[in-house]
């Protein structure tokens, strides 16, 4: 069975437009399916969680990669067993701002197609990352499809956020916000291990764990990380100087950004941050959140499937 979830959030015309077409198609395919509108931050986390226990083995999602993030969330936390799960396929049809997870998939906002991509394309078995934390002593889980961020990352997202509502929803609000970003982040002491392996690293600065290669609007910070491969890409960064803030800036879209001395590379499966602090600042698919104290992030490999 097919389920649609669509955020409507990007206007009631093209709401309307793309919903009309969607069920031509899908029709004239000879496709049953029941469409689902989110109406709330969080909806789609339910619709999700629904759908998987009713029976659903396939999902749409039309939306950004917060949207698809929370769909995500709900397969990942439905009362079902592992291999009902891993049977659930995926697609999208990107509709927001940044359409990372898109972009590594070659997808774009020409809805025909990537409606034509879900309808005809391949399923790639696909990771999902698993985020364990701790809040006023209460643990609590949160997945992600794409990546995470820490530091610079989290503040540019919330930065971006804030501009959507002056400049629209486009991609280049990540450029500015991340300006912004690199100036007000703080350092934070942290201790970083990687599958138990400490990372020479003092003061957290920013860290982007990477299933995607893709993050901010098509910043490649983890141009090598493949979603299929069974672990993270990951970078953090110590505090830039002027001059290496400069040098760095014509690389955030080219993949050369690893090569500069102030950022370190790393892989692992399991990525574990222990930060002096009560309170740290995230960002998974771009949906904020904080933790206080320490942070799991490990990586599920094939946990479910992605088509296009």
């Amino acid at each position: 069975m097919l389920g649609v979830i669509i955020n409507p959030a990007s206007g009631k015309k093209a709401y309307n437009r793309l919903s009309k077409y969607l069920g031509r198609l899908l029709s004239a395919e000879g496709c049953t399916y029941t469409l689902q509108a989110t109406c709330y931050a969080g909806h789609a986390i339910e619709l999700g969680r629904e759908m998987v226990e009713r029976g659903y083995d396939e999902i749409l999602v039309v939306g950004g990669d917060g949207t698809l993030s929370e769909v995500v969330n709900g397969v990942m936390t439905a009362q079902v067993d592992e291999e009902q799960r891993r049977r659930v396929t995926i697609g999208l049809v990107p509709h927001g701002t940044g359409n990372d997870w898109g972009r590594y998939w070659l997808l774009t906002r020409d809805y025909k197609d990537a409606l034509r991509r879900f309808l005809q394309g391949q399923t790639h078995p696909i990771d999902i990352g698993c985020l364990t934390y701790w809040r006023n002593g209460e643990e609590k889980k949160h997945y992600f499809v794409n990546s995470i961020g820490f530091g610079v990352d989290s503040l540019c997202c919330a930065g971006a956020a804030d501009l959507k509502y002056y400049m629209g929803s486009h991609a280049i609000n990540y450029f500015f916000a991340l300006l912004l970003a690199i100036r007000r982040q703080p350092t934070m002491p942290v201790e970083l291990r990687a599958d138990g392996k400490r990372i020479p690293i003092d003061r957290l600065y920013t860290m982007n764990i990477g299933n995607g290669p893709y993050s901010g609007g098509g910043i490649r910070q983890n141009p090598d990380a493949d979603p299929m491969d069974g672990f993270f890409h990951a970078m953090v960064a110590r505090k830039p100087t002027l001059r290496e803030v400069l040098r760095a800036i014509p690389r955030l879209f080219d993949g050369r950004l690893l090569a500069l001395d102030f950022i370190r590379p790393f892989t692992g499966r399991v990525v574990e941050v222990n930060a002096e602090t009560d309170y740290l600042r995230i960002e998974a698919d771009g949906i904020l959140d904080y933790f206080s104290g320490q942070c799991r992030v490990e990586c599920i490999h094939h946990a479910i499937g992605f088509k296009a």
